[in-house]
Formats: structure tokens, sequence, C-alpha cells
């Protein structure tokens, strides 16, 4: 079956779940490659089987090919198989509606989906780059991708048991309008030692850059939630040269760093890194 015809399949069979980015209403049927809301608003699947569900167009540093491949290539490679296996723990067995918020080019969605194994879960993952969403496609998988932007969710309300949020930012109104009854957050977000050996290669102890904190991210999360758990996750990940180049590359790390500085630190690669994130889990 092409990727469209299996686009428009799903979402035809999960209308309830998608809401008019233009007017908020329902969408309401599908038309050969075509969906309409109530209110007649049409969107196009692409021969991806994707939608584009953005009200006006953006630009993003993260819209960039490179970017998403070197990505993809560690992603691959198992650089958050830990964190993907710590997040299948936390959801519940039976079937779910699971909603990856900046899934990028897909690939912590599709390990997810083949550790749980689960025929009756529903999976959909959305960015705002329309590359990493094309790239999404590519992935083995039975979810389906869309260009959206999550300030404002083109979803309907208490259409998801599940929300995964992996390093994106946060719009906790919208997440909590789309989250069922007893629906769970799962928002992962670095501590001050994720990649800590690749930013102290990067730049100088004087320098902002050197030292991160995610406090801020953790108060306002609690304040949304005052419930929430806490959870660690901290372990070593190896690397080979090609890999750190990969790493180098995707991470937005090494964006404010001069060319040469960049050119210095991959002529010297890393042998392994550190990942050392915090999951925020919470319950609606």
């Amino acid at each position: 079956m092409k990727k469209i015809e299996r686009g428009a399949n799903y979402v035809a069979e999960n209308l309830e779940m998608f809401s008019c980015p233009v007017c908020q209403s329902r969408f309401e049927h599908v038309e050969l490659h075509s969906v309409f809301c109530e209110q007649n608003h049409q969107f196009d699947l692409s021969k991806k089987g994707t939608l584009y569900l953005l009200k006006h167009g953006v630009t993003s540093d993260y819209d960039d090919d490179r970017l998403w491949q070197a990505r993809r290539k560690c992603l691959q490679a198992g650089l958050f198989d830990p964190i993907i296996s710590e997040l299948q723990a936390k959801i519940p067995a039976k079937g779910q509606k699971i909603l990856d918020i900046g899934c990028g080019e897909g690939t912590p969605l599709q390990r997810l989906e083949h550790l749980r194994t689960e025929p009756n879960d529903r999976y959909l993952g959305f960015d705002i780059s329309k590359r990493a969403i094309n790239l999404a496609t590519q992935q083995e998988t039975n979810a389906f991708f869309c260009i959206a932007d999550l300030a404002a969710l083109p979803f309907a309300t208490e259409a998801f048991d599940q929300l995964i949020d992996i390093f994106s930012p946060s719009a906790y109104q919208e997440f909590s309008r789309v989250l069922q009854p007893g629906g769970q957050l799962l928002k992962v977000i670095p501590n001050a030692d994720y990649l800590g050996e690749l930013r102290r290669a990067l730049y100088p102890k004087e320098t902002k850059n050197h030292a991160y904190s995610n406090a801020s991210v953790v108060a306002l999360f609690e304040k949304h939630f005052p419930k929430m758990e806490k959870q660690r996750i901290k372990y070593h990940f190896a690397l080979d040269p090609e890999l750190f180049s990969a790493l180098l590359q995707m991470t937005p790390l090494q964006w404010g760093a001069s060319k040469e500085r960049r050119a210095q630190v991959l002529s010297e690669p890393l042998d392994q890194i550190t990942v050392d994130v915090t999951l925020l889990c919470a319950q609606k």
C-alpha cells in the first residue's frame, strides 16, 4: 500500500483524534486523499502520507536535513534507547492513544512501538519541521505523522491517553486539553551533565554555555502538575569517530561555538558521552 493511502486510512479510522487548525471543529470525513472538517476546510495528504496542519509558514533552526540525518544516525545506534525503555515502563500495557510531541525524525516513537507490540495502540507524531516529518515517514512504523504547532494542537480535546515530550518546548494548557482524564504526560528534560563531555570540549568555563540548569523547567512543570514525579536516567553511550561526528552535528550545543572550535573538537573525537536526563511524569 502506498504511503498516501496508508495515511488516508489512518485518518479515516481516527477522525475523532483530530481538530481543524482553522476553525477547531472535528475532522468529518476523508475523500480520496483529502481530509475535510465539519466546516468543510480541506487538507490534502502529501505523497508521503502526512498532513500539513499549520495555519501559516514557519522558520526554524531545526529545519535542517543534516541535523535530522545526524540525529537519526545517533538514535538508531541506540543513544536514547534506555530513555525509551523507561517511557515504556510507565505506560499501561493495554491499548493506548500515544502522541509524540516534537517527534523529530521519528526514531523514539518507532522504538517505543516496537517495544510495546500492543495491537490496539495508536501512535501519532508531529513536529514543526517538514524535513523531520518527511524523514519520519521512512520509519518502519504504523504511526501517523503530521506537521503541526505544539502551541495550537490540531487535535481533539481529550484525544490521547499518553503524551510524550522528549526535549521539546511545552504548552501545558494545550497538553492538558488533548489529554484524557487519567491520562499521562511524560516529559524528558536534560540535566546539567547531559552531553557534558561535549559541552566542556566546545566551551571554556567562563562562557554561559558551559553550565546548564533545568530548575526553571522543573518548577514550571510542577506548577501545572503539583503531584508530578521525577526520575533521573543517567548512563554512558559509546562512540566511534563516525557517531561522534553525527552527535556534534545533531546537537544545538555546537551552534554557539566558533567554526575553528568545532573543527578542533571534531579532530579529537570522544569515545563515550554521558546521557543525563530527568523524566517528569504527571497524570491529568
